[in-house]
């Protein structure tokens, strides 16, 4: 357990029975960890779906250092810097918008782009337009706003109280009214609903639509799902572009609203009109954080990352078959590299723990494997740097624990 002197306070998690001495990660190289027993984890959830090229790569090592060295922060609230200049340059090539808002963590992007949405209404004349659409089993971060767009209760319950009501999409698309601001979406798989598939034929509609459709790609981009961004699969045009986690490599909290230039237009006129987007964070575009997003981008082109990705996707579909009919996994889903595997909870005995999948997850840690369930799913979502032997080592270990369990 967490020793009584520690002022450490962890998300998601029941500090009573935390035990620090089995669970504190003191290095990191490549996709594995390492913790302060000097056990070694294979990284199978990328730190939650944010290493792109593994810990502590040369390139974005040396671009933090040098870029700390030259200038480590200064406001962009009526300021700019080259890294942040770079950076926004960049994002908007590779995904097709026009202008880059950066903010702190993914949850911060979909708060800008909420509000983004609510003033950009309110500036051509529909203030009415305050209504938001989301997916079923969706969600899109911890706070206020975020959560209110969120559709899983236990993310949401407790907070009810301060929290506006979105309407969900699917049972919803016949009927949007000239009230709505903003539809938002998560493409190809909601990550934590357990990465659920979302048909394909629920994004159809979202090509002709006049509220603003806003795409969560903070769990999804830079390559997760095949391609740098999962909507560029579904023919859409987003209005708005949500992307965090791995914009930095992983490495350091960065995210980015990226927004067409319709909507950025909108927001232009003189200054007595206060029509400029009333809202901003402290470390939004963060020299060393953007030097460290360049540095990424740079390793996809140099690296050819998004080639090896399909290559290992192909690689762990094979590897996957053999859950598919086991007795104890009731689902196998995966979407590139985001994968999870559902587990028969009935039929495995927790034994103490949390959950069945707690069980499976605190066996493929003492073997070598480091994942988190999400409810009676069994995550695979390892670094794009991966190799197939290590994607083959984790099944064999799961393989293992699942005979434990029968």
């Amino acid at each position: 357990m967490l020793s009584v002197d520690s002022h450490l306070w962890l998300p998601f998690t029941q500090m009573q029975s935390f035990d620090a001495g089995r669970r504190t990660f003191v290095r990191g190289a490549g996709t594995t960890l390492t913790d302060a027993r000097g056990h070694r984890v294979f990284d199978a959830t990328s730190s939650i779906w944010t290493i792109v090229h593994g810990h502590a790569h040369p390139r974005i090592v040396e671009a933090i250092s040098r870029q700390a060295a030259e200038l480590d922060h200064a406001t962009t609230l009526g300021a700019t810097n080259p890294a942040a200049e770079a950076l926004a340059d960049r994002l908007c090539g590779i995904s097709g918008m026009d202008y880059a808002f950066f903010g702190g963590d993914g949850a911060s992007a979909i708060e800008a782009a909420l509000k983004m949405s609510l003033q950009y209404w309110q500036n051509v004349g529909q203030p009415q337009r305050k209504r938001f659409v989301r997916l079923t089993d969706a969600y899109h971060g911890d706070t206020t706003g975020a959560m209110s767009l969120s559709d899983i209760p236990v993310f949401k319950q407790r907070f009810a109280d301060v929290l506006f009501e979105s309407v969900p999409y699917d049972r919803f698309r016949e009927r949007l009214g000239d009230d709505v601001a903003g539809i938002v979406v998560e493409p190809l798989v909601q990550a934590a609903a357990g990465m659920r598939l979302v048909p394909l034929e629920v994004y159809a509609g979202l090509r002709e639509r006049d509220a603003l459709l806003i795409v969560d790609e903070i769990a999804t981009g830079f390559g997760r799902t095949g391609t740098m961004f999962a909507y560029q699969q579904l023919g859409l045009e987003p209005d708005l572009l949500c992307v965090g986690k791995g914009l930095s490599g992983g490495v350091l909290a960065l995210s980015a609203t990226l927004a067409r230039r319709p909507v950025y237009e909108a927001f232009l006129g003189e200054p007595g009109e206060s029509l400029h987007f009333f809202h901003g964070h402290s470390f939004a575009g963060n020299p060393i954080a953007c030097a460290a997003g360049s540095a990424s981008l740079d390793c996809f082109e140099e690296e050819r990352t998004l080639d090896r990705v399909a290559g290992l996707a192909r690689h762990t579909a094979i590897g996957l078959e053999r859950f598919r009919s086991h007795p104890l996994v009731r689902e196998v889903r995966a979407a590139g590299l985001m994968i999870g595997i559902e587990l028969r909870s009935e039929a495995i005995p927790a034994r103490g723990f949390a959950s069945a999948a707690w069980r499976v997850a605190e066996g493929l840690y003492e073997s070598g494997h480091f994942t988190r369930p999400i409810g009676d799913v069994v995550q695979l979502v390892p670094p794009l740097s991966s190799r197939p032997d290590e994607i083959d080592a984790f099944f064999e270990a799961l393989t293992r624990e699942l005979e434990r369990c029968a």
